[in-house]
């Protein structure tokens, strides 16, 4: 006697929906490429003057503290506190980490900058990156804020 098993049936994809999905992501890829070459949704920040900068250092001591010098002639601009500070700490952080990342010495200063549209901002010449401080509230770039004021006085 010969046993007969069942056989899978075999589920297909209708080929319409196939054909509608490959032309979906084609039009995605199409309509991002047109908007990354011709800018179109592209926030950018108005060109605006300096008001005040500060190229600093932060050195880390053995308790925790985080020291400031004002480039170059080294004079202590601020003292972060262990266990203070939170937000400019791990600011720092993340631009030491780039900088250890690419190589790259404490040998050039960060830059504070107060704009002319009120903005503070952290950038680093060595890795190129840059934050806008109130972009994360104003009690968080206050730390920076007050840094910024000691260091150009």
């Amino acid at each position: 006697m010969s046993a007969v098993l069942p056989t899978a049936r075999v589920e297909q994809v209708p080929r319409g929906a196939l054909i509608a999905a490959g032309v979906l992501i084609a039009m995605t890829i199409v309509l991002a490429l047109t908007a990354r070459l011709s800018g179109v949704g592209v926030t950018r920040q108005p060109d605006v003057a300096v008001v005040s900068a500060v190229d600093v250092y932060f050195a880390d001591r053995s308790d925790g503290t985080v020291v400031v010098t004002r480039a170059p002639d080294g004079r202590e601009v601020g003292v972060l506190a262990p266990g203070t500070n939170g937000f400019a700490r791990s600011t720092l952080r993340g631009f030491v980490r780039e900088r250890k990342r690419s190589n790259i010495d404490g040998s050039i200063p960060f830059t504070l900058t107060r704009w002319a549209d009120g903005r503070l901002s952290l950038s680093d010449r060595a890795t190129a990156r840059h934050v806008d401080l109130d972009a994360f509230g104003p009690t968080n770039a206050e730390a920076f804020a007050k840094l910024l004021i000691a260091g150009t006085h």
